[in-house]
C-alpha cells in the first residue's frame, strides 16, 4: 500500500516519534532521564494506541480473550501469536506437560552443568539430534539465549562476524559480546556478502570469520539463498550459521524449515532454534556438526553456562509437540496452516494491499506511516481483532506494519474478518486523523 494515499496525517505527540527517539539517556540520574520516555507512552497510552501491554486470558488460540487498557476484558480474534501449529493447547502437548510436572516438580533448579538437567532434557536432546539427521544439540533456557550463546560462546576477540544487517537482536547482542570485528551485508545481498568476505580475507587469512542469517526474516517474511551462502563461506573459509527461529516445526514436508526446502540442514554449520513458536514452550538449542563444538558450547557459553536450565515441564512439552511436529498429525497441520496462509494472502492482494515476503506464517501487511498504524491497530482492537503493529526501529521508518500470525486454527471467515477490518480501518483512520489529529500534553516531534 503507498504511504503517500489519502491526505496528510496531522501530526500530533501521540502520532509522532519511535522508541528510537529515547533509545539514548542523558543526564545524570538514571531513574529520571526516562522521563521523556514515559511522557510519550503516557500519551500514547491515553489514546488507546499503545497497542504492547494488551495480554491474554486464556490460552492463545485462533479465538480467545484478551485484556485491553482501554477496553477491559474482551473476545477476540488472535493473529498476533506465535503458536504457529496451535500446539500450546493441544492435549497430547498438555497432557506430556502435566506428567513432567507431576514427576519432577516445575523448575530445573540449577544450571545444566550442575544439575539443572533431568532425563527428560537429555531425551530432548535425543530426538533433536534425531530430527536434525545427527547434529549434537546444546539445549538453552529462552530462545534468545541461544542465539546469543552460540556466537558468545563460539567467537573469539581476534575473529570476525558478518551479519544480515536485518539480523535478529540476539544475534547482533552476541556478536557485540564477542568481537569488536562486526561487519553488516545487505539484506539477503550475496554480492554485499561476498564484498564484505573478500575485504576480511584479504586482510586476515588466519582468523575465523562467522556469517549469520536467519531462515525466515519474520519482519519482512523472506528467506536468504542458503545454498548461494553455503557457496561463499566455502570459498572464504567463513562458518555458516543459521537461526531457524520461525519456520522450523511448521514448514516444508518434513517440518524442518528452510534448510530442508533448500536441501542444505547437513551443510549448514551451526543451526539455531527456538521452541517458542512452534514447540509450545520458551527455550532453545544450538546445533552443531561436532560433539567438541557441543562440549565446549555448555561451559564457555555464558548463557548456557549461567542460566537456569530448560525446566523439565519445559522440556516435556517440547518433546511432546516434536513428536507431533514429525508426524503425520504434524504434516496435517502445516498443511493447514499453509492452506490459511495462502487464502489471506490472496484475500489482502485483492483488496489492493501490500503483502510481503513469501507464503509463510507470519504475513506482514504493509501500512506504511506510523501515525496511520498505530490508528488502524486501535480501530482493530475496538473490532476485536488482534494483530500486532511493528514499526521503527524495528522496521524503517515509514515502513509500518501489520506482522499478521496463522494457525491452522484460524478459518476462512476469520480470514475475511480481518481483512474486511483493516480495510475498513484505513478508510476511517484517514478521514479521523488527517482531520483532528490526537490530543495529548507534550512537544511536537518533527514531522
Amino acid at each position: 500500500m503507498a504511504t503517500e494515499r489519502g491526505p496528510r496525517i496531522k501530526r500530533t505527540f501521540a502520532l509522532s516519534g519511535s522508541l528510537k527517539d529515547f533509545a539514548v539517556l542523558k543526564g545524570r540520574d538514571i531513574a529520571l532521564r526516562t522521563t521523556d520516555f514515559y511522557t510519550w507512552q503516557t500519551a500514547r497510552r491515553e489514546n488507546g494506541i499503545w497497542p504492547y501491554t494488551r495480554s491474554l486470558e486464556g490460552a492463545p488460540k485462533a479465538h480467545c480473550a484478551i485484556a485491553d487498557a482501554k477496553l477491559g476484558v474482551l473476545p477476540a480474534l488472535n493473529f498476533g501469536s506465535q503458536d504457529y501449529l496451535g500446539l500450546s493447547s493441544s492435549p497430547k502437548v498438555q497432557e506430556a506437560a502435566i506428567e513432567g510436572l507431576r514427576i519432577y516438580g516445575v523448575h530445573s533448579a540449577g544450571s545444566a552443568a550442575l544439575l539443572g538437567n533431568s532425563n527428560i532434557s537429555f531425551a530432548l536432546e535425543r530426538e533433536l539430534s534425531n530430527f536434525l539427521n545427527g547434529r549434537d544439540v546444546v539445549l538453552y533456557p529462552t530462545g534468545w539465549a541461544a542465539g546469543f550463546g552460540a556466537i558468545e560462546g563460539l567467537v573469539g576477540p581476534a575473529d570476525h562476524v558478518v551479519l544480515d544487517v536485518l539480523a535478529h537482536a540476539c544475534l547482533q547482542a552476541g556478536a557485540r559480546a564477542a568481537t569488536r570485528k562486526l561487519q553488516f551485508y545487505r539484506h539477503c545481498d550475496l554480492v554485499s556478502l561476498e564484498r564484505k568476505l573478500s575485504r576480511i580475507r584479504s586482510d586476515d587469512a588466519k582468523n575465523a570469520v562467522l556469517v549469520v542469517t536467519e531462515s525466515l526474516f519474520s519482519m519482512h517474511a523472506d528467506t536468504p539463498n542458503l545454498s548461494g551462502m553455503l557457496n561463499l563461506c566455502r570459498q572464504y573459509g567463513a562458518t555458516l550459521l543459521v537461526d531457524c527461529a520461525h519456520d522450523m516445526g511448521c514448514m516444508g514436508e518434513d517440518g524442518r524449515g528452510q534448510l530442508s526446502i533448500q536441501e542444505v540442514l547437513d551443510s549448514v554449520d551451526i543451526v539455531v532454534g527456538s521452541f517458542s513458536k512452534t514447540f509450545a514452550s520458551n527455550g532453545g538449542f544450538v546445533a552443531v556438526n561436532s560433539r567438541s563444538a557441543c562440549e565446549y558450547l555448555k561451559y564457555f557459553s555464558a548463557s548456557h553456562t549461567f542460566s537456569n536450565a530448560l525446566s523439565p515441564v519445559q522440556a516435556a512439552t517440547v518433546l511432546a509437540a516434536l513428536k507431533i511436529v514429525r508426524s503425520e498429525e504434524g504434516a496435517n497441520l502445516r498443511q493447514m496452516l499453509m492452506r490459511n496462509i495462502i487464502e489471506l494472502r490472496q484475500q489482502m492482494q485483492s483488496t489492493g494491499l501490500e503483502v510481503l515476503g513469501m507464503p509463510s506464517p507470519i504475513v506482514p501487511i504493509q501500512i506504511g506511516d506510523e501515525a496511520m498504524g498505530r490508528m488502524v491497530s486501535r480501530a482493530l482492537v475496538r473490532e476485536r481483532i488482534v494483530a500486532n503493529l511493528v514499526e521503527y526501529p524495528a522496521v524503517p521508518l515509514g515502513q509500518s506494519r501489520f506482522r499478521i500470525q496463522l494457525m491452522p486454527e484460524h478459518t476462512s471467515d476469520d480470514i475475511s474478518q480481518i481483512t474486511s477490518a483493516i480495510q475498513r480501518a484505513i478508510r476511517s483512520c484517514e478521514s479521523e486523523i488527517s482531520l483532528d489529529g490526537l490530543d495529548a500534553d507534550g512537544p511536537e516531534f518533527a514531522a
